[in-house]
């Protein structure tokens, strides 16, 4: 019971951390626009990072495909900490780190996520669509 309480508090920690963060790349706010042209990926990479964001953190809602969500969102928060570490800097336009650490933070939650359920990963692996 209290493993499920975890996965759920777990999960939507991360989701709502990536679904706060759509707002900014689809409406293209000035940050994001900055990111993103840094990066050399403007406006696709901010875009296709948005929507990727969006179908992690629905994957995360739904019990019976959080760890497809987990794995996805580990995949994005790996490239967006690699992004602030290698290119960006761990402060963007003086925001204090603020976006790396919700980064950080969304990668923890979904590392706990397939740590907490790591007997089921291999079944998503052999997943069949």
């Amino acid at each position: 019971m209290k493993s499920n309480k975890l996965n759920l508090i777990v999960a939507l920690i991360a989701a709502i951390i990536m679904l706060q963060t759509l707002f900014y790349k689809f409406s293209g706010s000035a940050e994001s626009i900055y990111i993103f042209s840094t990066l050399g990926i403007e406006p696709w990479g901010r875009i296709g990072a948005g929507i990727s964001e969006l179908i992690a953190s629905i994957l995360l809602l739904i019990p019976r495909t959080r760890l497809l969500g987990a794995l996805m969102g580990l995949g994005i928060m790996l490239g967006a900490i690699a992004a602030h570490i290698l290119v960006l800097g761990i402060a963007v336009q003086g925001d204090g780190g603020k976006l790396f650490i919700l980064a950080l933070l969304t990668f923890i939650a979904c590392v706990v996520l397939l740590i907490n359920n790591r007997k089921q990963i291999p079944q998503i692996l052999k997943y069949k669509f």
